[in-house]
């Protein structure tokens, strides 16, 4: 067996550029090694002979370079809707995948991409949810579905701190365009914070959202989204999120019967009550009484590998059948949750899942086909690592 998987990257924008410069030049995936890239952009292959390496394998056509030999694996590194179709043809040809967020635009296409994946059990598809590698939501989770504090009432995201200015969407003709990118904050954004959610709280019964498109930038998609989400027993959870305020937040709290989870200032914060709610107010005789607690110092690996974390299980998953972080066939749940917002705001209703996956397609196309794609302009790339989640 090989000890090194031979990588590909379609796509040399900000995300794809970055991966390949750590891998070359930082020993970032020692069981990875880069040796050909694609891209349609003449001028990215020029830059990344001169930035990356003169010596890889460079292609104008993605289809090329899975049919070269010369790769066992591929990064889908390009714009949304074309994610599921390199994917499956990667798949068809044997090669393993990790695809970038988000899986597609709308699940129908990714249903398509899963069932593909299926008839290709010998290949590794994984997905670039990166944020699963966060020790703290890793512990939430742990914590969460443990049961040890009951069920949840209610949890709230409030993920502002997202801030884009109308220079970033300039920066290229596909940007917050419903025919180049298929949504704004939500699909761009925030795929891993919808990703997390449904990982750790699972998938509601009903979703109602509001959007607003293009409050605060000149785009045609939504920069500003509030939605609530409704689950089979009852609870609620809200999930606020925007590219406009110019100072944001990120806070993430999860009630439970017996104790509140908080992530917020890259830390976990646990308030741990003496007992459950519902058996502390049966003998409770105080009017105004409220349930005792106290705060619990909440232990960690202390670990946050990221993006390389992803890409080195998804190599020991192809080299000796490890876990992967995040199964590729997991991309539709996020994004399921994103469709059903687009849903509710296109129609103004509630939207029940599972999802009318025709009606949502039928309504994105509307948008599609009168989308106004931006005049030509040159294509601005900056390196993603400082940015929350590495967003493309």
């Amino acid at each position: 067996m090989a000890d090194k998987v031979r990588l590909g990257i379609i796509g040399i924008g900000n995300q794809g550029s970055s991966y390949a410069r750590r891998m070359v030049h930082d020993n970032w995936t020692p069981e990875i090694e880069l040796v050909a890239i694609a891209d349609k952009n003449p001028d990215r292959i020029a830059w990344a002979k001169e930035n990356i390496s003169p010596d890889l394998a460079y292609y104008t056509d993605a289809m090329e370079m899975l049919d070269s030999g010369k790769i066992d694996g591929v990064v889908v590194s390009i714009p949304h809707y074309e994610h599921p179709k390199y994917a499956m043809a990667a798949m068809q040809r044997g090669i393993h995948v990790m695809c970038e967020k988000p899986a597609g635009v709308y699940t129908k296409q990714v249903r398509e991409m899963n069932a593909e994946a299926r008839k290709h059990p010998n290949v590794v598809f994984g997905m670039m949810f990166n944020q699963r590698t966060n020790c703290l939501y890793r512990k939430m989770r742990e914590l969460v579905q443990s049961g040890k504090y009951g069920k949840v009432r209610r949890a709230n995201w409030l993920i502002t701190n997202w801030y884009r200015s109308q220079y970033y969407y300039d920066s290229g003709d596909w940007r917050a365009t419903w025919s180049g990118e298929g949504g704004g904050v939500l699909l761009n954004q925030c795929p891993h914070q919808l990703d997390l959610w449904q990982w750790i709280l699972g998938m509601p019964a009903e979703i109602q959202a509001f959007m607003n498109y293009g409050q605060f930038h000149d785009i045609e998609v939504e920069d500003d989204v509030t939605a609530i989400m409704k689950y089979e027993d009852g609870h609620t959870g809200v999930f606020i999120t925007s590219t406009g305020d110019p100072h944001g937040s990120n806070r993430f709290e999860v009630q439970m019967d017996g104790a509140q989870l908080i992530v917020e200032n890259d830390k976990l914060y646990l308030y741990e009550l003496d007992q459950l709610e519902q058996d502390w107010t049966k003998n409770n005789t105080i009017p105004f009484g409220a349930v005792p607690g106290h705060v619990v110092e909440v232990e960690t690996d202390g670990l946050n590998p990221q993006h390389q974390g992803v890409f080195n299980a998804w190599a020991a998953a192809i080299l000796r059948g490890e876990p992967l972080v995040a199964g590729g066939e997991e991309g539709i749940n996020g994004l399921t949750l994103s469709n059903a917002m687009h849903l509710s705001a296109f129609t103004g209703k509630p939207v029940k899942l599972p999802l009318d996956e025709d009606l949502y397609y039928d309504e994105l196309m509307k948008r599609v086909a009168t989308s106004r794609r931006k005049e030509p302009v040159k294509a601005v790339f900056a390196d993603t690592s400082a940015t929350y989640g590495g967003t493309k």
